[in-house]
């Protein structure tokens, strides 16, 4: 971007920092997908069906610490690869079931492989999670204007508000943080789950305001008084 060769870059949201290198801006967040993940079992086995010791693959800190505090008796374990190649994976029986984001999966065109779709209280999802992101120079004013187009307002207060709360925490796609806003009017309701890798322990907090950055940062403070920075350390 920087050197010219383009105007913009189309990132998912979920794995954009949430700090812009200098010289960049988001020109615009499009309407959101669906934010939720989605379970995956040839199977059809459901995450409350599936037999004790079943092999289970995520490599999100996320996704392990949330399943985990639901069913601690099931063995995750990590699996890399594109979405076709986790999709064959679990196919083949390298695991009994994966789970991924349903917005990845959709956009592929790959929905019957979906056995269900997590509900947020079960699995909250990663920040921006089923957003994209426009990234240009920040001062290219022709392009901004070009991209303002784009721009959902409700999607941008929904993610910059639970981009917030993860940056209030201080880190990023590592952590095992889920969030998810949504925009009734002028108010922005916050959801946000802090939880230990091996499961067992989850701290869920809420809060609603009209200001996106500060109801991250705050509902972040919250999280942190409760003792959610314990859950770090162990999170790669």
């Amino acid at each position: 971007l920087l050197a010219g060769r383009v105007d913009a870059a189309v990132h998912s949201l979920k794995d954009l920092p949430t700090e812009n290198p200098p010289g960049l801006t988001v020109g615009a967040i499009p309407v959101r997908a669906d934010p939720r993940d989605v379970w995956i079992c040839p199977r059809g086995h459901t995450l409350e069906t599936l037999p004790e010791g079943a092999v289970v693959g995520t490599s999100s800190p996320r996704r392990r610490a949330q399943l985990l505090t639901r069913r601690p008796d099931l063995d995750v374990q990590p699996i890399r690869g594109n979405v076709n190649t986790r999709l064959r994976k679990v196919q083949e029986g390298q695991y009994a079931a994966i789970i991924l984001a349903a917005a990845g999966v959709t956009r592929l065109g790959l929905e019957k492989h979906i056995t269900t779709f997590l509900p947020f209280e079960v699995m909250l999802p990663a920040a921006g999670q089923g957003a994209l992101a426009v990234q240009c120079r920040a001062g290219d004013e022709a392009t901004l204007r070009l991209l303002r187009l784009l721009d959902h307002l409700p999607t941008r207060l929904a993610v910059t508000a639970e981009r917030a709360f993860l940056a209030g925490l201080g880190g990023g796609c590592s952590l095992p943080v889920g969030a998810y806003a949504t925009v009734a009017g002028e108010q922005i309701i916050l959801r946000g789950v802090v939880a230990s890798l091996e499961g067992g322990k989850i701290i869920s907090v809420q809060g609603i305001g009209v200001d996106p950055e500060g109801v991250g940062a705050s509902l972040a403070r919250r999280a942190l008084s409760e003792g959610a920075a314990e859950f770090f350390s162990g999170a790669v």
